[in-house]
């Protein structure tokens, strides 16, 4: 790993933890008070975080003035959070941690190789060859184990 990559993966390494973590307490949490309810107020307490580390960083809330001022199709972003997070939330305590980190990697894989391959939403095409594709497969295997009880 060369010294340019070392804070990318290392806070990837930290996402796919928080990741984890983010499924066993919404699951908990959905199940207390409903899986809406948890939803809604993981997405109030993450807006407040953001416009809190928008003001810390940058002194001003232009930031996001910025950002409504940009594409509607950059806005998928946090409707796919969203998604996310509701999802995790009702599906965590029903199939597990590990069943529902699996299917969302290869949910999360299956779409990356699409967007690699056709350079969607203005990033540079890769190509996808048989390494890729044999490791997608290989994800979609490992996860009908995981998903066997």
């Amino acid at each position: 790993m060369s010294g340019g990559n070392t804070l990318p993966v290392t806070l990837s390494l930290v996402a796919g933890v928080a990741g984890t973590v983010q499924i066993a307490v919404m699951g908990r949490l959905g199940d207390r008070i409903g899986v809406v309810a948890a939803f809604a107020f993981a997405a109030v307490v993450t807006a407040a975080i953001g416009l809190l580390v928008l003001l810390a960083v940058r002194r001003s809330l232009a930031g996001f003035g910025h950002a409504v001022d940009q594409p509607a199709w950059m806005w998928l972003g946090g409707l796919m959070g969203a998604i996310v997070v509701l999802t995790i939330t009702y599906a965590g305590p029903r199939i597990g941690p590990t069943a529902t980190v699996a299917v969302f990697l290869v949910g999360q894989f299956a779409a990356a190789v699409v967007v690699d391959r056709y350079g969607l939403f203005g990033l540079d095409r890769i190509a996808v060859g048989w390494p890729r594709i044999a490791g997608l497969a290989l994800l979609a295997v490992g996860t009908a184990l995981v998903l066997k009880r």
